[in-house]
Parts: structure tokens; sequence; C-alpha cells
């Protein structure tokens, strides 16, 4: 059997009793590294699961995924990723190859930021697409990400930005020299994350993100105790002038707050805003939302 297990947002706690059980159970147990990390190391796992774990980088995962595959058709392997399974399209192609090889699969799911981004107070249903917000380099600033904000803002949806992670990667350099070495991990923050979304709406210039009169809600480490979880919410002016340290330690993720804003959304969220009076000011005139 492959497992194809999810382990939640935060430790190695999060894992849920059928996914321990499956990893106990596995001969081989790999750890999907790239898409997105846990908030603690890999040795923390190994102690609580009582089993070595193999890192899976995307190399591995993408051009070796028969080593992960091997011999799953005749005993129980185990692939973890942290979130839930089908968090990225990654997961869904290996389940694929497995399919194809005829090896049983199981899905055992978990909490992702899809679903946990309901601590910011934002109703779940009121979520369009997501999207992914990558690097920009000098020479590349794709922005394709515009056009599904834009979408999600027609139908005053808010939108889940997922900000960018660099876990070994190689510079331009020495991957046209085929050289292994690896880049230190890079973690995109809120405040280059609103200044990349601002960027393009001044290329774009359709009017769907505004400094001063779109809202937004920046979080942090969701899933974490109180010590590690961040909120802070104001407009997406505010956030940019914020020191780093404000919105703690990485993996981050912003929400576009879309126009159909409820009022109690609003009161839920203003316990982390940079300034209540401009959160409540901005979600009433510029969003229309009816506040006592």
């Amino acid at each position: 059997m492959f497992y194809v297990i999810g382990l939640g947002l935060c430790d190695e706690k999060d894992i849920t009793v059928r996914g321990l059980e499956a990893v106990q159970s596995s001969t081989r147990v790999y750890l999907e590294a790239y898409t997105s990390i846990l908030m603690v190391h890999k040795d923390r796992l190994e102690a609580f699961y009582g089993k070595q774990i193999l890192l899976a980088d995307r190399d591995m995962v993408e051009t070796d995924s028969d080593a992960i595959l091997h011999g799953a058709d005749t005993q129980d392997v185990a692939f973890l990723v942290v979130g839930d399974p089908f968090g990225a399209t990654t997961h869904v192609d290996i389940v694929l190859r497995a399919r194809a090889k005829h090896i049983p699969v199981r899905i055992i799911h978990n909490a992702s930021i899809i679903n946990a981004i309901g601590a910011s107070g934002l109703q779940l249903y009121s979520f369009g697409q997501a999207v992914s917000l990558v690097f920009f380099t000098d020479t590349w600033k794709p922005d394709s990400f515009y056009d599904r904000i834009k979408e999600n803002s027609d139908l005053g949806l808010h939108t889940l930005v997922l900000l960018d992670i660099k876990v070994k990667e190689q510079s331009e350099e020495n991957l046209a020299r085929g050289r292994k070495i690896y880049e230190p991990p890079r973690y995109m923050s809120i405040p280059q994350a609103v200044s990349q979304l601002i960027e393009i709406e001044s290329l774009r210039n359709q009017k769907i993100l505004s400094p001063h009169a779109t809202l937004a809600i920046a979080l942090s480490r969701v899933g974490g105790d109180a010590n590690d979880q961040r909120i802070v919410c104001g407009s997406l002016e505010e956030l940019s002038q914020q020191p780093p340290d404000v919105f703690g330690e990485p993996l981050h993720s912003l929400v576009i707050v879309g126009k159909r804003l409820h009022h109690i959304e609003v009161d839920y969220a203003q316990e982390y805003a940079v300034n209540e009076e401009t959160w409540r000011r901005v979600a009433s005139q510029e969003y229309g939302c009816a506040l006592e």
C-alpha cells in the first residue's frame, strides 16, 4: 500500500491517529520537503513516530518517483505531506504514477492552510480561487495571479495568496552548469508580497489592488501555539509599512479581502488590526460594509 499522509500544519503531534498507524506500519517513510515545511525538524518526527524518515526533495519526487514507489505493491510505503495530501499538484501526480503501476493507494487527510485560513475570521465559503505569488527576479515577474485576484474581486470574494518558499533551489548559473550547489532557504515576507502585488497593479492598472483602499490579512504559522501564530490586518499600505518581525516567523500567507465583506468578519478581524479605526473606516467606506 502506498500511503499519502497529511501531517497538518504545526508539529509532530498534528498527525491523525490513522496517519500515525500507517506510518508505523510502513517499511519506508518519506517526507516531501519542498512544497511546504513544518515548524519542527525531522528528528522530532522520527522520535515521535518511532521511524526513520527519508527526505524527498523536488528532484526525487518529480524525476525519481519510481524509487519512492518501489515495492509499494507488496509492502507499506508512506509519503508524508505537510498540510493535506492534495494541497499541491505534485502529490496528485505521484498518486497517478502509483495507479499506473497498479499500486494500491490510500489518502489520509489533515488540516491545511486552505481551511485553517478561517483563523482570520473570514468565512470559508466567501473565498474564491487561491493563488501563488513567486519571488520576482529582474527578468521574470509572472503576473497570472492578478487575473485570478480580479476574477475573485469581481465576485466580491476573498483571495488566499500563498507566498513563495525556496528550499534546496539552485541559482541559474549552477543549474546551467549542472552543479549540485544549493542556495540558502528563502521565505517570502509579507512586505515583499505586498510590494510585488502593488508593482503588478501599477503595470496592469485595473484598479483591483489599492494601497489605501484594499484590506488584507497577513497570517504566519497558522496552527501553531500562541507564541507562534500571528495575524495582522489592515490596508495594503499599512501592512507594507510594518517591520518584518510584526508578522512572525515563516511560513506566511496573505488574504486579499473581497467586497462581500460581512460585518461579523470585520468585527472578528478587528482584534488583529494595525489600526482599528482605519480597518473599520475602509470596511465601511470602500467596501460598503454596514457597521454599527
